[in-house]
């Protein structure tokens, strides 16, 4: 059965929603050999967006084999080519055998050994020699432009969390490797993206940075109220319960239309209700939500400054710009319109803000709503 809403996980299926025309246009690149960049805060739903569209054409009879990896957990080089290999080639092959012979066929310089786990046909793992010398990393990084001519197809190459490259021992090194190969492939194709909005828009808009202009920069936007409204209701309706179109509209706006708080506030709301709902499930809900976000909101702001806490206490109050304005300076104690600047830029690399011009705003609704309550700003 179908959940009736869902958060903190990949969506699919009735769960997901709207995003046509984001699910349109990445087809589109995909088919069209576009690599694409896809940015936006944590949680608005990339993963799930590009998890549609791979689901969508795998399942297809086509030329084209989407192959998806997530490298949050790849700390160095070495993990990255690893693991790059491994769902290049579990993902592109239906059975060991085949796992097994393209290993040796297009890896044999780096003496290829495969473990199976529990289950022998969807679970393996591939460990490479890997010499740290230009030969051994270009046949890895060659291997879905060689997999892809001997089959005769056209693959894309989906890597979430893709910022976390920015983190290894002399990443721009090997950025720069990844991109100078990356390039010269035909029929590959590749769709970059991740949580960590400021690092990716560094790596991908900064004329320094390797991968500057290496595919479309596509900034994912929020889903239309309009369209939430839609969701939310006809979600209640299919479980045989009730929301108006004004209270579904007012969970959008108490999160901002942040696509996965929806879902979990959709869910606490949808919870309290036996058959239709009430206004004070709502705000009920609304005070759950906080609560279950709080010790992660604490953790966020443990180690802030005093001067980084006012400023998010002056931005809490309804400030969102002219923080240098002497009397603001002094009202919330911020030290000096240089420390200012320092402040935003710390707040901007830890993702607590986003700042668009003048304007800066929370990147978190929730955690707004929770400084409010922490600060008693009414």
């Amino acid at each position: 059965m179908d959940k009736a809403f869902s958060f903190g996980t990949t969506t699919f299926g009735v769960n997901f929603t709207d995003r046509e025309e984001d699910a349109k246009r990445l087809t589109s690149n995909f088919k069209n050999g576009v690599n694409t960049i896809l940015v936006s805060p944590r949680r608005w739903g990339k993963s799930s967006l590009v998890q549609k569209v791979a689901d969508d054409l795998n399942t297809k009879r086509s030329n084209i084999k989407v192959i998806s990896m997530d490298a949050f957990m790849c700390r160095t080089e070495e993990d990255f080519y690893k693991m790059f290999a491994a769902e290049v080639i579990k993902q592109t092959s239906s059975r060991f055998e085949e796992w097994v012979r393209t290993s040796k066929q297009f890896l044999s310089r780096l003496s290829p050994k495969i473990s199976f786990g529990v289950d022998p046909l969807n679970d393996f793992s591939l460990s490479l020699d890997i010499n740290s010398d230009i030969q051994s990393e270009q046949d890895i990084l060659d291997l879905p432009y060689k997999i892809a001519n001997e089959k005769k197809l056209n693959i894309v190459i989906c890597i979430d969390e893709f910022q976390q490259v920015s983190e290894f021992q002399n990443s721009k090194s090997f950025q720069k490797k990844l991109r100078s190969i990356w390039q010269t492939h035909r029929n590959i194709t590749y769709c970059l993206y991740g949580s960590k909005m400021h690092l990716l828009s560094v790596m991908f808009s900064k004329q320094s940075m390797p991968f500057y202009k290496f595919g479309e920069l596509i900034f994912l936007q929020k889903i239309s109220t309009e369209n939430w409204i839609k969701y939310i209701c006809s979600r209640f309706t299919d479980t045989g319960k009730y929301i108006s179109a004004e209270i579904a509209g007012e969970i959008c706006t108490a999160v901002e239309n942040h696509s996965s708080y929806v879902q979990q506030l959709s869910m606490l709301v949808w919870t309290k209700t036996k058959k239709n709902v009430r206004n004070e499930y709502l705000k009920e809900s609304i005070e759950e939500l906080i609560d279950q976000n709080g010790i992660l909101f604490y953790r966020e702001t443990e180690n802030l400054t005093r001067y980084q806490l006012n400023f998010l206490r002056a931005l809490t109050s309804g400030i969102e710009s002219e923080f240098s304005r002497a009397e603001i300076i002094k009202k919330y104690d911020l030290g000096s319109s240089a420390n200012i600047v320092r402040i935003k830029k710390s707040l901007e690399q830890k993702e607590l803000i986003d700042i668009t011009g003048k304007k800066i705003i929370f990147l978190d609704p929730v955690f707004k709503l929770w400084l409010k309550r922490e600060f008693k700003i009414l």
